[in-house]
């Protein structure tokens, strides 16, 4: 085995163990086009677009990293009739190393009227949550570690969250916390494998019409956590004639990426994108990629000339 394969080796086992450490650290899944996929992170983002909206998205992230985390995605969305109400139900898998997460979500959200041309939205999160956690796959350092004695097998946490969400046809600003509970993953004799602490989201995005075929929409996504540096992420994206988007992303000591998208009819939107690690990781993977699609049916925003951008 040649000295680049020890290092990958030696890296991903140190970043799985401190996954499941008692450190306090980045937790939720990240996502490059987030502003698609915003009911993940706001629950009050159900049912805003005004059609029945399923959406799924797959991450691999730092391919030919060992261990290196795999995100899949599945959601569905839809305004009920004419109440105000939105729902929206989620489900996520996330692996990362030796852990295999599964959370499933259902979101609720009302929405009132502010003006002639912004809404606001209040919505609830409520999230069941399987981890699963192989310590077989690691290399464990010390064997009698009670830490790695025995499987985790999914274990059930439930959580609970809520955001605000106002919107118009133009702009969109968000804040919410998916998760209000700190829980811990798995504690046996006093001993915590992962504690899942409050994330804080603040979102936001504004589109500009620079002619009659080309929009541009700059946005931005503001994740915190206790213990860990903030994370910010900016978007620059370019729609072209109603069916093409083009766009580049940064997010901050991280990051660079570039992202495409293609509106095949009225109703399935495909997207792409590719991250380039700014950081010394970069020199043991070959980037991140990201796929997703969205079907929407019964579009209820028929005065609407262009399809909206997020």
């Amino acid at each position: 085995m040649n000295i680049q394969q020890n290092i990958k080796k030696i890296g991903i086992s140190l970043f799985a163990l401190g996954c499941f450490s008692q450190m306090q650290a980045q937790q939720d899944p990240q996502y490059t086009q987030y502003m698609y996929n915003t009911n993940m992170v706001n629950p009050a983002y159900a049912g805003s677009r005004g059609t029945l909206n399923v959406f799924g998205m797959y991450r691999t992230q730092w391919v030919g990293l060992e261990g290196a985390p795999k995100t899949a995605n599945v959601s569905v969305s839809t305004p009920l009739g004419d109440s105000g109400l939105g729902l929206g139900v989620n489900f996520t898998n996330d692996r990362l190393g030796a852990m295999d997460e599964n959370n499933i979500s259902v979101d609720l959200a009302y929405t009132i009227d502010l003006n002639d041309d912004y809404k606001l939205a209040f919505g609830i999160k409520t999230t069941a949550n399987l981890l699963n956690v192989d310590y077989t796959k690691l290399n464990i350092h010390n064997p009698t570690d009670p830490n790695s004695q025995e499987n985790i097998k999914n274990k059930f946490n439930p959580n609970i969250g809520a955001g605000l969400y106002m919107y118009s046809d133009k702009a969109y600003l968000g804040v919410s916390v998916p998760n209000f509970l700190t829980t811990d993953r798995y504690d046996d004799n006093d001993i915590t494998t992962m504690r899942q602490k409050m994330h804080f989201y603040l979102m936001g995005g504004y589109v500009f019409d620079l002619s009659r075929d080309v929009l541009f929409k700059p946005a931005a996504l503001v994740k915190a956590v206790s213990g860990a540096p903030l994370q910010v992420d900016l978007t620059a994206n370019f729609l072209l004639y109603e069916k093409f988007t083009l766009g580049a992303a940064y997010r901050l000591d991280a990051s660079v990426s570039a992202l495409a998208g293609f509106q095949v009819n009225d109703n399935l939107f495909v997207g792409y994108s590719y991250d380039f690690e700014t950081t010394k990781l970069r020199n043991y993977n070959s980037g991140s990629h990201e796929i997703f699609m969205r079907f929407e049916l019964f579009n209820r925003r028929s005065t609407i000339n262009a399809p909206r951008f997020f």
